[in-house]
C-alpha cells in the first residue's frame, strides 16, 4: 500500500469504530449530532472539499458533488446513521479501486523498471565513475558489469555475457552475446563485463521509446471509454436534475390533491436516488479493464500503444503476414551456386562485393559465403534498388545482383534456374555471369501459430512477398495459409493491403504483421500494424500499433486473444453496472429501496466491476 492508502484505512478503521461506539450510547438531540459529526468529517472531508471546488469551478457534476448531496442531505433528514455510513463505504470503494489501479501499475511498472540509473565511464586513472545515461554522448566507451542494466544502445567491443532480455521480451531465456554484437538498452548482463562503444544518445535508445510508449498508451482512449466520459458528462447532470424533481413534484401534486406533502420522505427518496446514480462502477471499471490489458499484455512483451488499439485488435479478421523475417526466420544460406562463364568462387566473390554495403538478409548471406573480407576500396558507385537488388563498380566492372526485374531492368537475359530458394542472378557488364541459390528456414512456432489464429476466430490469413512465387507457394502450404501473393514490390504491398481493407466487412479489422524494418508503409496503412521481432528497431516502434518484442509469432495470437478477453470484461461490467443501477433507481423512486440498498448499488457494485476488471491482467490460455 502507498502511504496515502495507509492513511485512508486508517480514516476508515477510526471512523467505523467510532459509528459502532456511537451505536451503543444513547445519545439524543444536538448530543448525538455532534457526535456523528466527528466520524464524518475524519471519513468524508476529501469528498466536502472536492465537491465545494467542484461548485466554485462551476464543474458540481461529479460522485463527489453526489455523495455530497446524498450524505449531508441525509443527516440534515436526521438519518445519521445512514449518511455517515453512505461516506464510508463510499471511501471504502474508493480504497479498493485505488488499490486495484495500483496493482495494474505495479505490472507495468516491472516493464518501466528497464530503465536504467547509471552508465559506467572509465576515469582517467581507470576507475569507473557513475554518470547520468542522459549526459553519455554517442561513441562513448561505457563498462557494464554483472548485474548492471545496460544504459544505452550499442556495439560490444569487448567481453562476452549472457544478456536478460525477459523484461524486454517476455522471454526467460538468456541471451548470448559477444565482441562485435550490437545490443540495447534495457538487457541486464547476467555473467562477464563489456565494453560497449554506444551507438544512440539516451534520448533515442531502444529503452527510452519503449518507455514512452508505455507512458502514453492511457492517452489514446477506446470507444467504450470515449462512450463512458461523454455517458458521464450527461448522465450526472441528468440524475441531479431528476433528484431535485423527485423531492419536490410529487409532494406538490400531492398538496394540490389535498394530501398531506411528506417532503421528508420524499427528499429521503431523491437522496437515495442520488446514492444510486453514482457512475463510479463505469467511470472507473473501464479504464481500468484497458489498463489491466496493457499491462498483462506488456509483461508477456507485447506492447500496446493504447486502449484503442487493444479494441481495434479485438476485431481482427484478417491478418496479413509478410514471410522473411516474419514467418521465416530470415537467416539465409547459400544453398547452390550456379555459375555461367566463370568459376563458381568467381561468381560468389562478384556478388559479395557488390552486396557490400547491404544490410538486407541476402547481402549478409553473401558475405557469409564469400567467406573473406571485404576490401571496400574495389567498390565504388553502389545503388541499392528496392524490390530488385543493387548494382556496383568492382574493379572497374559493371556489376548487377539481384533478381529477374533487375536483370531485365539492366537489359539482361536470364538463364532460368530450377534450384529450390531464393535466385540471386548476377551479371557482369551486361552478360549473364549464372545465378546464386539461398534458401531461408520457417520459425519455430509459425504453424502453430496461424492454427491458433484461425482458434481465435480469424477467418483469413494472407502472405505477402517479394520471394519467388514457387518459394511462397511452398511456405504457405506448410505454414497452413489460406492466402499468397509473391514477387511484390513493397508499394505493391501497400496496394495490396488496400485492396484487402476496401473488400473487408464492417466492423472487421485487418491486422499486417511485419518484421518491421522495411515493412513501416504498410505497418501504418493497415487498420492495425503490428511489428515482429523489433527489438531494437526505430521503425517498427514508430510505425506500428503493437509491437512484439520478441521473434515469437505465436504471440499475434496472444495479443488477439487478450485484446477480447478485455472486451469480454469491459461490456460485463457495462451491462452489470447500468442494470443493477436501473433496477435500484426504479426502486428507489418508488420508496421500496432504502439507503443500505443504495449503497450496495454504489459500493458493491463498483467494487464487483474493479474485481472483474483486474482479471484482464491474467494471460488467456490459447
Amino acid at each position: 500500500m502507498s502511504r496515502k492508502q495507509k492513511k485512508m484505512l486508517v480514516r476508515i478503521i477510526v471512523s467505523a469504530a467510532l459509528i459502532a461506539l456511537l451505536q451503543a450510547v444513547p445519545l439524543q438531540g444536538a448530543w448525538r449530532l455532534a457526535a456523528y459529526m466527528v466520524p464524518y468529517w475524519i471519513i468524508g472531508y476529501d469528498i466536502l472539499l472536492k465537491a465545494a471546488k467542484g461548485v466554485r469551478n462551476r464543474q458540481p457534476f461529479d460522485e463527489n458533488f453526489l455523495m455530497a448531496v446524498a450524505t449531508v442531505g441525509a443527516i440534515v433528514l436526521g438519518e445519521y446513521v445512514e449518511g455517515v455510513a453512505v461516506m464510508l463505504f463510499y471511501q471504502i470503494g474508493e480504497l479498493f479501486q485505488s488499490y486495484a489501479v495500483g496493482k495494474s501499475r505495479r505490472n507495468i511498472s516491472a516493464l518501466m523498471d528497464i530503465r536504467p540509473d547509471y552508465a559506467n565511464i572509465e576515469g582517467a586513472d581507470g576507475e569507473l565513475v557513475r554518470v547520468d545515461p542522459d549526459e553519455v554522448a554517442i561513441g562513448t566507451v561505457i563498462v557494464v558489469q554483472p548485474g548492471e542494466k545496460i544504459p544505452l544502445d550499442g556495439v560490444i567491443l569487448e567481453g562476452h555475457a549472457a544478456l536478460n532480455t525477459s523484461a524486454l521480451t517476455g522471454e526467460s531465456l538468456p541471451r548470448e552475446v559477444q565482441e562485435g554484437d550490437e545490443v540495447i538498452s534495457g538487457c541486464v548482463n547476467m555473467s562477464g563485463l563489456l565494453r560497449i562503444r554506444t551507438t544512440r544518445e539516451f534520448g533515442e535508445s531502444t529503452v527510452s521509446k519503449i518507455l514512452e510508449l508505455v507512458e502514453n498508451a492511457s492517452s489514446r482512449k477506446s470507444p467504450p471509454e470515449n462512450f463512458i466520459t461523454k455517458f458521464a458528462r450527461i448522465y450526472t447532470p441528468a440524475v441531479c436534475y431528476g433528484a431535485v424533481a423527485l423531492a419536490l413534484l410529487p409532494p406538490i401534486v400531492r398538496l394540490l390533491l389535498g394530501m398531506e406533502a411528506q417532503f421528508g420522505e420524499w427528499v429521503m427518496r431523491a437522496l437515495t436516488f442520488l446514492v444510486i446514480s453514482c457512475p463510479c462502477a463505469l467511470v472507473v471499471s473501464i479504464p481500468l479493464s484497458f489498463f489491466a490489458g496493457i499491462g498483462g499484455a506488456s509483461r508477456e512483451g507485447v506492447l500496446v500503444k493504447g486502449s484503442n488499439y487493444l479494441h481495434a485488435l479485438s476485431q481482427t479478421k484478417v491478418v496479413v503476414f509478410d514471410k522473411t523475417g516474419t514467418m521465416t526466420q530470415g537467416v539465409f544460406e547459400v544453398s547452390e551456386v550456379s555459375p555461367c562463364g566463370m568459376d563458381a568462387a568467381q561468381l560468389v566473390e562478384w556478388a559479395a562485393l557488390a552486396e557490400s554495403y547491404s544490410a538486407h538478409p541476402i547481402s549478409q548471406s553473401l558475405k557469409r559465403a564469400y567467406g573473406q573480407a571485404i576490401d571496400a576500396s574495389r567498390v565504388q558507385d553502389v545503388e541499392e534498388i528496392g524490390g530488385h537488388g543493387v548494382t556496383a563498380r568492382v574493379d572497374g566492372k559493371r556489376v548487377a545482383v539481384g533478381n529477374e526485374r533487375l536483370m531485365a531492368r539492366v537489359g539482361v537475359t536470364v538463364q532460368a534456374g530450377r534450384q529450390p530458394g531464393t535466385l540471386v542472378h548476377v551479371a557482369v557488364e551486361g552478360v549473364y555471369a549464372g545465378c546464386i541459390s539461398i534458401q531461408d528456414r520457417i520459425k519455430p512456432g509459425a504453424r502453430e501459430a496461424i492454427d491458433a489464429l484461425h482458434r481465435q476466430g480469424v477467418s483469413r490469413t494472407v502472405m505477402l512477398t517479394g520471394d519467388r512465387d514457387d518459394v511462397a507457394q511452398k511456405v504457405a502450404a506448410e505454414l497452413n495459409i489460406d492466402e499468397v501473393h509473391s514477387e511484390l514490390l513493397p508499394a505493391q504491398k501497400v496496394s495490396w493491403v488496400e485492396t484487402i481493407l476496401e473488400k473487408k466487412a464492417k466492423g472487421e479489422t485487418v491486422a499486417f504483421v511485419g518484421d518491421g524494418i522495411n515493412d513501416a508503409p504498410v505497418l501504418s496503412r493497415a487498420d492495425i500494424g503490428v511489428a515482429m521481432g523489433a527489438l531494437g528497431s526505430d521503425a517498427a516502434i514508430e510505425a506500428a500499433d503493437v509491437v512484439l518484442m520478441d521473434d515469437d509469432p505465436r504471440k499475434i495470437a496472444l495479443a488477439i486473444a487478450l485484446s477480447r478477453k478485455c472486451l469480454r470484461i469491459v461490456y460485463q461490467n457495462i451491462a452489470f453496472a447500468i442494470g443493477v443501477k436501473g433496477v435500484c433507481l426504479v426502486l428507489g423512486a418508488l420508496g421500496v429501496a432504502g439507503m443500505w440498498a443504495a449503497i450496495f448499488a454504489d459500493v458493491g457494485v463498483m467494487v464487483l466491476a474493479v474485481l472483474n476488471a483486474i482479471r484482464a491482467m491474467r494471460i488467456p490460455k490459447l
